[in-house]
């Protein structure tokens, strides 16, 4: 195979590979790269996922990019308007001439003899894979697995003869309408899916297993809204999303600091949405604390309204078995379905199970540490995106594109052609890589790397702390070494 070369190759044409590749632009302009993308369109996750009302479960001020405003009234976006941006973005950069899809990536290998990665890249069009090389090496590739999502085992589930559909693989021919469907699941797909399934089934039934904390808030921002008709574009998006980086931050470092009184709040905004006769206790109240997990948002509050019109209804208990006509619960209750919807998470993967090898040998990254939650020791010239859990995914991801141009600005500069942090301090105690504990995080956290109890080694999921250290901090701090 003959080997394509580029100064750097970003995996991913997701929101943060085409942060990295608008970065690589402006503060790398010297450089060569590509973005290496497995599938047919940029987008991905908003380009996968396809089920009935998609939206983003953050506000667009501060998922959206730092360099091109959000406009749109909606904070709240729904897919369709997503993807439109992304599209506007990656035309008006010139990045869509930068792209090479379906390309999808198998193996990784680094060599320290020639300061190189090599990428073996399979195509549809070609018999055999092709070589591709580069200097730097950046992960943009999400965190779970696009083939599937996950659904536990049922019994029984072959038994049930009506359809039976992740939301992860939507079937957008599926006809719905008038149908009886339950929805397992109580995390953001389903609180999505489900009012917008209710517009023309029949009935649908939310069944957890245990509830979510979910919160309502306007898709519309007014404030946002009369800021972008009164002031410059980029001057009213610098504020408006300030500003809501502000309220993310105080209202997370409140639930962590005071997480009852944070409980009761939450509690009493549905009081005044749900009314009398509905038990909040049962169906809304977790048993952890408030950003344990994400909080659920729902723009409106149109899941409450499609409660309380009796077109959805919430069902807390736990399955014993799909049957012919729906599903047998442990309790004794039977609820009826025509249509079984398997809100159940993802299938979280790091870097979607691409082989890695360094110098020959096969890294195992469950034995790895996180540097400043961008590098891992011992892995040369190669950065990973990996956002927030406590705020919009591409804060951080954009911070990391940035500190990944300073790297490779540094390393040009001095004439240097490796970098990796090495990790030696003997005192270091290790701990598990996200102190997050959803589903599908736990399920896999024992193949996930570690982390640090001290930086740079320690992930703080803090916006403020993180943009001081990527942009203040030194790059020769004798942690990062450099060859």
């Amino acid at each position: 195979m003959e080997p394509i070369y580029f100064d750097t190759i970003i995996i991913g044409a997701g929101i943060s590979g085409i942060s990295a590749a608008h970065y690589m632009q402006t503060d790398c302009p010297g450089k060569t790269y590509t973005i290496l993308e497995g599938r047919k369109n940029i987008g991905g996750t908003w380009d996968l996922f396809r089920y009935p009302g998609i939206r983003s479960d953050s506000d667009m001020y501060t998922f959206g990019f730092a360099f091109k405003p959000w406009t749109n009234p909606k904070a709240i976006a729904p897919r369709e308007d997503i993807i439109e941006y992304l599209a506007e973005t990656v035309k008006e950069e010139g990045i869509d001439q930068h792209i090479r899809f379906e390309h999808q990536l198998l193996n990784a290998s680094w060599s320290s003899e020639t300061a190189k990665w090599s990428l073996i890249v399979v195509t549809p069009n070609s018999v055999d894979p092709k070589l591709y090389t580069c200097s730097f090496l950046s992960l943009c590739m999400g965190y779970y697995r696009y083939d599937r999502g996950y659904t536990p085992v049922f019994a029984g589930y072959n038994d049930f003869k009506g359809p039976i559909v992740h939301p992860q693989k939507w079937d957008e021919t599926l006809d719905y309408t008038g149908k009886k469907i339950v929805v397992i699941g109580s995390g953001a797909t389903a609180m999505t899916i489900i009012p917008n399934l209710a517009q023309i089934a029949e009935h649908v039934t939310m069944l957890q297993r245990s509830p979510s904390y979910v919160v309502a808030l306007p898709d519309i921002d007014k404030t946002a809204v009369w800021l972008n008709n009164n002031l410059p574009k980029k001057t009213a998006y610098k504020i408006n999303r300030f500003r809501n980086i502000l309220f993310q931050r105080f209202s997370y470092a409140f639930s962590r600091s005071f997480p009852g009184v944070m409980k009761k709040a939450l509690r009493k905004k549905l009081e005044g949405r749900m009314g009398d006769g509905f038990d909040i206790d049962k169906h809304f109240t977790p048993a952890y604390n408030p950003w344990d997990q994400r909080l659920c948002l729902v723009p409106n509050g149109d899941l409450f309204r499609a409660i309380k019109s009796k077109k959805v209804s919430v069902v807390t208990d736990q399955i014993e078995k799909f049957t012919e006509k729906g599903i047998q619960l442990v309790s004794g209750d039977f609820l009826p379905a025509d249509i079984i919807v398997t809100a159940t998470g993802l299938n979280a993967a790091l870097f979607n199970n691409v082989n890695f090898r360094v110098d020959g040998k096969e890294v195992d990254f469950s034995e790895k540490v996180t540097y400043k939650s961008l590098m891992f020791d011992g892995m040369p010239n190669m950065t990973y995106a990996f956002g927030y859990t406590n705020a919009s995914w591409t804060l951080k991801c954009e911070m990391t594109s940035r500190y990944t141009c300073r790297i490779i600005n540094y390393m040009s500069k001095h004439g240097y052609k490796q970098c990796m942090p090495v990790q030696n301090d003997p005192d270091l105690v290790l701990k598990p890589f996200l102190d997050f504990n959803p589903g599908y995080v736990v399920r896999v956290l024992d193949k996930l790397p570690k982390m640090g109890n001290k930086k740079p080694w320690k992930i703080e999921q803090n916006y403020f702390y993180d943009k001081k250290m990527f942009e203040k901090s030194p790059l020769d701090d004798g942690i990062l070494t450099y060859k």
